[in-house]
Parts: structure tokens; sequence; C-alpha cells
């Protein structure tokens, strides 16, 4: 669609929402009821409209207002279209970005590693209790334009809607930074109605690869360095896990292992036992929320040893149909957990439903034995307890590909609603279109494969 067409027509993207509730049966087939949503293409210009504040300054008091989120998402929705990526800091000066990434950095390294979101909030003013929507979206990998339609959809966050992020902002689309520091942004005005967890990708070796380390170097030149430092800083702090009203756990990639930890004997003259920590694979069972609470979660990189392995099995790890626990060969990282497990895991903790992310159409289309990705979002496990879902909330991933047939999947996100928020709504959506023409920053020739083994030896670092 050439832009003269895009400005002469526009269609609104509805999304389709279907309930989930019997255990024992798939989820009903979603018809095609979703529209393309036309994207209306700025002037070739670029100037600004008068309507937006640029360049964007920091406020005085250091309080962001719901006018200047509005203002962000307007200034960055134009420069998406109109600016060349190095052009970025005069839309977003480098000491607005540190102002943000600081406050926001703070607020993320003081929460848990296992959030848990009560949706259930007193109200000081009437006394009685106020009942909140939980949305929860899974990866959006730098897809700006549709992460602000997923936004508009399902409605901003507000004080009686609470989002939470799955993690993987960043990398393959085009946006990654703008993405993030919108999120970022969103955060820091409703720190306690925005949740941002960690992915596998907010890690120095995934953005080294594909793509957020060049865009950020790109976009703020001269001072692309520092920026990619505070991100990765930012990075660090992201927590890894929910529980959601006590009976929804969310997770980039899922479940963890247990990390047996064994006291030697004391030698003579010490006051403390030396603990030995005991990875042995040929004995894996499933962590506690414990053993996750004290997880060292700001290692971005492997090498993960001891109880650091815990977060690379929330971030890498996948659902198999074969049942117990291993590691994930595939992917070299993480590991494979099966239909047992999630009932162990769901039953042990008094859960309903799993949500995790992690996976999007290119690495389904070869898992066999699972549903693909063309809605957004597969229902994985159906067990006695509950069920295991897996949620991607980037359509027509990845923006950039090699071959001419493209995936074309739907994003989706879920909608959790009272009374017991364990039985997800789910809201399927295309693409934005047309996109914004843009440049990749890394090599998707390449690198196609988001599913192939990992170069261990280049993730460790120094």
């Amino acid at each position: 669609m050439s832009a003269s067409e895009s400005n002469s027509s526009s269609t609104t993207c509805s999304s389709t929402m279907i309930v989930v509730t019997d255990l024992a049966e798939p989820p009903p087939t979603l018809e095609s009821t979703t529209t393309n949503s036309t994207y209306l293409l700025s002037s070739s210009s670029s100037s600004p409209p008068p309507e937006l504040d640029l360049p964007l300054s920091w406020p005085p008091d250091g309080k962001l207002s719901l006018d200047w989120i509005h203002n962000l998402i307007a200034c960055f929705d134009w420069s998406s279209k109109n600016l060349p990526p190095s052009e970025l800091p005069s839309v977003l000066p480098v000491n607005v970005f540190d102002s943000l990434v600081l406050v926001a950095s703070k607020m993320l390294h003081k929460e848990p590693n296992c959030l848990s979101i009560d949706p259930f909030r007193s109200n000081s003013d009437s006394g009685a209790d106020s009942v909140e929507t939980v949305v929860v979206v899974g990866d959006v990998h730098g897809q700006l334009h549709d992460l602000l339609f997923l936004l508009r959809d399902a409605g901003y966050p507000s004080d009686n809607r609470i989002f939470i992020f799955n993690g993987d902002y960043v990398d393959r689309g085009a946006w990654g930074l703008e993405t993030f520091v919108l999120l970022l942004a969103w955060k820091v005005f409703l720190p306690h109605n925005i949740y941002l967890l960690r992915g596998n990708h907010e890690s120095k070796y995934c953005t080294s690869v594909y793509g957020f380390e060049k865009e950020v170097l790109t976009k703020y030149g001269d001072k692309g360095k520092h920026a990619y430092r505070k991100c990765l800083g930012c990075f660090e702090g992201l927590p890894l896990a929910s529980i959601i009203a006590g009976c929804v756990y969310t997770a980039h990639g899922g479940l963890f292992r247990s990390i047996p930890v064994t006291p030697s004997k004391r030698p003579k003259g010490k006051k403390n036992r030396r603990i030995v920590v005991n990875p042995d694979v040929r004995c894996l069972s499933l962590g506690s929320f414990e053993e996750l609470s004290t997880a060292r979660r700001s290692v971005l990189d492997p090498p993960w040893e001891g109880p650091n392995l815990i977060p690379g099995d929330v971030l890498w790890s996948d659902p198999s149909m074969t049942p117990g626990l291993s590691p994930n060969k595939e992917r070299g990282i993480g590991l494979w957990w099966g239909p047992d497990c999630t009932e162990e895991f769901l039953k042990s903790h008094q859960l309903k439903l799993i949500i995790r992310s992690h996976e999007g159409p290119d690495a389904r289309e070869k898992r066999d034995g699972f549903a693909g990705m063309e809605e957004g979002y597969s229902i994985d496990h159906v067990v006695e307890s509950g069920k295991l879902i897996t949620l991607f909330s980037a359509p027509d991933y990845p923006q950039f590909q090699a071959t001419e047939k493209r995936y074309n999947n739907k994003g989706a996100y879920v909608v959790l609603q009272p009374p017991d928020f364990g039985t997800p709504i789910f809201h399927s959506f295309e693409a934005v279109t047309p996109r914004p023409k843009a440049n990749a920053f890394y090599d998707y020739e390449d690198v196609i494969d988001s599913d192939e083994e990992l170069d261990l030896a280049s993730m460790v670092t120094a």
C-alpha cells in the first residue's frame, strides 16, 4: 500500500476476544474478524507539527504526567516516520533519557525477583476494595507501532487497569529503544499499575547479536555507549516473574530448577560451614519460590552457576510434550518441562494458570506437537489443576525477514478479570500497516532462526 493510498482510507483494527473456560477442550478457533490497521503516514516534512512539545524535557519536579506520556507517544510516532535514527537526540535528549532511566532503574531494582500483584486495592477514601483488570503482554521486540495499537486497544494503564509485560522489549525490531523508553515512562508514572519483567533479550549477549546495541549506538552517536550501558544497568533491575491474584504465574521462559545445597563438614577453627551447590542435571527437580526469591538476577549473561542457574531457567526454558524435567538441548540454556511438571507446579503452589512468552512463530514452526503462533498465543498444557499458555504480542514477526514468505502471525494480549483472575481472555490483533520504512540494526540474513543453539562461549563475559 502506498502512502497516498494509506492517507485515503483507514480501517481500525478490532481485537477478537475469546474466553477459555473448559480445561478439557482446546481453545475455539478465532474467526477472521480482525482487520488490518492502516497506518497513517505523516507528511514527509521533517518539521514537527505544532502540537508536539519538542524536544522532550524532564519535568522540573521530576514527576511525569499523563500529558507528558501522551506527548512522548506522539513524538516517537512522528519521529519514527519522519526522522533518520541519528536524529533521535533532537526528540529525546540524552539528559532526559538519563533522568528517566535513573528514576526507573531505582524503582525496578527495589522490586523483588517475583512480584506479588494484588488486583484488589484498598480505597483510602471510601474504605472499600477496588477490583482492577489485569492485562498481560508478551514479546514486543521493538515493534513500536504495534505496541501503540495494543495500548490503545486494551486501554492505557490506569488506576483500575494493571499491565504486566513479560519481557523481550528490544532486538529485531527497529524501535527497541523507543519501545523500552516508553514502557519505562509508564512505569515511572504509574509504578503500581505497570510491571516490567525481564526477557532473555534483555541481556548483553542477545542485544549484541540481534540489533539493540547497534540501534542505541546509531541513535545516540557519541553518547551511544553511555546510553547502552544505562540500558544494561536497567535490564539488571527487571524482576523475573510475577504472581497475579495468588493464582497466575507469569515469567518470560517459564519454570525453573531446584538447586540442592549441601553443607560440608565444618573445619576446625571455623565458625561457618562451607556451602556446596550441586547443579547435577541427573537429579533435576522443580524449584521453589523461596529459591527464586534469592537468585541473583543482576547476572545478565553466563556463566550462570549455582543458584544463578535459576534466572537462566526462568528466562530461557520451554515447555515440552515429554514428561519430566531435562536440560534444553535445543537452546543450550534452560530447561524443558513436561505436562507433569506443569501439574506439579500448579498444584504445589495452588495456582490455576501459567503465562509465559519467549516463542514466536519462527520458533514454534519447528516444535512437533505444539500449536503455532498464528493467533499470537497457544495453549500448551491442559492439566487437572489448570493450564499453561504461551503469549506473543509482536504481530507479523520478525520485522525483517530474509525470505519472501512471511509468517503473518497475529499478536495477542491476555485480559484477566475478577472474581478469580484465572480464566484468560485472549485478544488477537494484526500488525499495523504499513510500517514506516526502516533498516535493520543486525544482519538478519545470517541470524534468521531465533531458536538456534546459542554460542555459549561468546556469551561468557569477562
